[in-house]
């Protein structure tokens, strides 16, 4: 299934980095990760992207 993020903000600060080592992961079939941060730094939108 294809998604696509409408959203008129970039990923910023650490997010880009998170984002490929996040999908270098699926890309390698891990079947579990953990994205960590604190309240308000972007956990969500950085996984949707």
């Amino acid at each position: 299934m294809d998604f696509k993020l409408h959203a008129p903000y970039q990923p910023t600060g650490d997010q880009p980095g998170a984002i490929r080592q996040l999908v270098d992961g699926i890309n390698k079939g891990y079947s579990d990760q953990v994205l960590l941060g604190a309240t308000g730094t972007g956990k969500t939108f950085t996984v949707a992207n």
